[in-house]
């Protein structure tokens, strides 16, 4: 009886499982290294003890499964271990310190990484899981295992979803198709994306699935004639041109097929009409001279030719691309790559323990996986919240590549549809930040210019630039959006903060103070009155205008800090004026209504919440907002304002062709631009234009007017004020 007995305790799910992951792992791993895999799973299942999966088996069997998958891998022993251990962090007591202790900290960092956060406060299941995804990210920046074992993981969850909720497997499968089959893709391991894409696919639309497959099989067999005489006419054409080649049929996965249909609204004869076949070889040279053979066997399609050998796809893919008129008329699809590169291809950063060859192959794959991983650890560390981040993965996972040149030469990948903007961006974060215009093969172009393959694009900045909110309306790129995000959300902020200085210090100025000599014991007392955190929080308050600066000097100056003051305008004491520079950006705004210019009188109001709103002394609109009891200061134009100000001219002409393009030319030869041209009044003799245009001080200003009054068609021009 105790012999039968033991017999049943050796067929549980756990011990066969185990055995085969000792027997996978005896390929590569020695004796010592397997021994601590076995003690990483007995401690596992100690620790998930009396717990069981939905389907009923012990809970130990799901991470050994992932185990075995990245045995067959051949990850090494600390990556197998953290593979069996992934869930004792979330799932059991076990904390990081005891996973540390009990084996390395090594593990326990693998662990963590692949670990959810289960005690994070969420709003949603969406930030939930964008919060996960984003730990997981910082974690493989550390190590890339972390995505091997999170990879593993999510396979045996898809393989395993039969007995969840339809609702459930239509969640999860949705997840892995947005997020965990793009990175497969991303990091070149397409013997796991295809895996989570076709069970992502069976567990969304069964049903479809169900169909396609049938219609599928069913095709298959009428393909097999068409497939053996391409097959063999491509070797015995090989044989004759002298070269060595492996030629196989390539069956296209289902999930590829729907795509196809889905996307291109064709039928699935369309789709599967396509033969497609890939030929191996041993050197690169080899792959161009089949390639040579091919076109002169078959009649290549124009513009389907694509070199992925000479420019790799962002992921590390290299491969030639061609399509081909075959027999009978059918398209024929045809990869021709080395055999390095198809085990790169399929295998991608695992490829790393898999094939420890000699050469540096899989070492440069590991580094492009790396740069990608720190180009998005930049971007994540700008990211607002985790759901941005989410959306700015996302644009990084679907790229279809372009390639263009720097000035220098040098190649800059980018995804189709990238704008100079993003070409900026992907050079240098401080390019992107002050572009203001580029050239494009030496031709001037605007910044939302689409780049296409072969481009030479030279970027012109500028010291006095910064980035426009408008851009985040064509940039693709997820570091252009989110350094122009990031930009602007702290660019206010500072730009409040320098302005609250200044207005602060000039009211200290007429109490013959600076803030540099207010006591540190003081300023805390201030700040606990008016209930801020920072010096600098309080600042941005008043370059904002919700704290006027007058009466916050005066509760710096006044020898009892806590005394409630009340002021009001007749307070004010004669002071130097504010002086505006042209370059305050957010926080100081030039009215739209009187467009004042360098050079003009000049007033300010405060406006809570945006800071300074700058006005001509002679707008109309100043009375009306002096009886507001609006708050307003004295400002100036600094002498060496820089940049380009708007100003608005009326002008009336006569009514006649090729008048305004005559207006036009004259602006542009005085180096100004037009904004905006709009029709006043107009009849079979006089025409009445209002022109926004833009000019660099009074001085340019009157120029312009000087030169178009001399013009015969011009019957007079105004500046609009108001």
């Amino acid at each position: 009886m105790l012999e039968e007995a033991d017999t049943i305790e050796l067929e549980r799910p756990q011990d066969q499982l185990i055995r085969r992951l000792c027997a996978t792992l005896s390929g590569y791993l020695d004796q010592n290294q397997i021994n601590d895999c076995i003690r990483a799973y007995e401690f596992g299942a100690a620790a998930h003890a009396g717990q069981f999966r939905k389907s009923g088996e012990a809970y130990i069997c799901h991470p050994v499964a992932v185990a075995i998958s990245l045995a067959e891998m051949r990850m090494d022993a600390s990556g197998i271990m953290a593979a069996i251990l992934h869930d004792v962090i979330e799932d059991t007591p076990v904390s990081k310190k005891e996973l540390a202790k009990e084996f390395s900290v090594e593990v326990a960092e693998l662990v963590d990484g692949v670990t959810k956060l289960t005690k994070i406060d969420s709003k949603s299941h969406a930030e939930a899981q964008a919060e996960n995804v984003r730990k997981m990210f910082l974690a493989m920046g550390k190590d890339l295992r972390v995505i091997m074992v999170k990879l593993a993981d999510r396979l045996h969850n898809m393989q395993t979803l039969g007995v969840m909720t339809p609702e459930k497997k239509r969640r999860i499968a949705r997840e892995t198709l947005d997020i965990y089959a793009p990175i497969a893709n991303r990091l070149g391991m397409n013997n796991i994306r295809h895996k989570l894409e076709a069970l992502s696919f069976e567990a969304m639309y069964p049903l479809r699935y169900a169909v396609l497959n049938s219609a599928v099989k069913k095709a298959r067999g009428n393909r097999r004639k068409i497939v053996d005489i391409i097959e063999s006419a491509i070797k015995n054409r090989l044989e004759q041109a002298g070269l060595r080649g492996d030629v196989s049929g390539r069956e296209k996965n289902l999930y590829s097929i729907y795509q196809k249909m889905l996307h291109k609204k064709i039928s699935l004869s369309a789709v599967f009409d396509v033969y497609a076949f890939r030929i191996f070889c041993d050197e690169v040279d080899t792959c161009y001279r089949i390639l040579g053979v091919i076109h002169n066997l078959y009649k290549p399609i124009p513009g389907r030719f694509k070199d992925y050998i000479a420019l790799p796809k962002a992921k590390g893919y290299q491969s030639l691309h061609t399509i081909l008129i075959g027999p009978y008329g059918v398209p024929i699809e045809i990869q021709i790559r080395t055999h390095d590169m198809h085990r790169m291809a399929e295998s991608g950063i695992a490829a790393h323990w898999l094939y420890k060859s000699d050469d540096d192959k899989t070492e440069k794959f590991q580094a492009r996986a790396n740069e990608w991983l720190r180009d998005l650890l930049e971007i994540q560390k700008s990211a607002g919240d985790s759901l941005e981040f989410i959306d700015n993965l996302k644009v990084d996972l679907f790229p279809q590549e372009v390639f263009v040149f720097t000035p220098k030469g040098g190649i800059v990948k980018l995804p189709r549809g990238a704008t100079i903007i993003d070409f900026a961006y992907t050079v240098h974060t401080d390019i992107g930040n002050a572009c203001v215009s580029a050239r494009i093969d030496k031709q001037l172009v605007p910044l939302q210019t689409k780049l296409e393959n072969g481009m030479t694009v030279e970027v012109i900045t500028a010291l006095w630039a910064r980035p426009n909110p408008l851009w985040l309306n064509y940039v693709i790129t997820a570091k252009a959006r989110s350094s122009i995000r990031n930009y602007l959300k702290h660019f206010k902020q500072q730009e409040a903060i320098n302005l609250g200085r200044r207005l602060l210090e000039k009211e200290l100025q007429v109490m013959h103070l600076h803030l540099e000599s207010i006591s540190e014991t003081r300023i805390k007392a201030l700040l606990k009155i008016v209930a801020k955190q920072s010096l600098d929080e309080l600042l941005e308050d008043i370059g904002l205008g919700n704290k006027m600066p007058f009466l916050i000097a005066k509760q710096l100056t006044q020898d009892d800090i806590n005394a409630n003051i009340k002021l009001n305008d007749s307070d004010h004491i004669k002071k130097a004026p504010l002086v505006i520079k042209g370059t305050e950006g957010m926080v100081v705004t030039l009215a739209k209504c009187c467009r004042p210019i360098p050079g003009d009188s000049i007033i300010g109001f405060f406006n809570p919440g945006k800071g300074i709103v700058v006005h001509h002394h002679e707008c109309r609109n100043n009375n009306e907002v002096r009886k507001k009891n609006t708050s307003w200061l004295d400002v100036e134009w600094d002498q060496n304002a820089v940049g380009e100000f708007p100003a608005d001219l009326r002008i009336e002409i006569l009514n006649q062709r090729g008048s305004l393009a005559t207006i036009a030319s004259t602006i542009s030869e005085l180096n100004s631009n037009i904004e905006n041209v709009t029709v006043v009044d107009q009849d079979d003799r006089v025409c009445v234009d209002l022109i926004t245009l833009t000019v660099k001080d009074r001085v340019h200003l009157a120029k312009i007017m000087r030169r178009l009054k001399e013009l015969s068609i011009v019957l007079k021009i105004t500046r609009v004020k108001a």
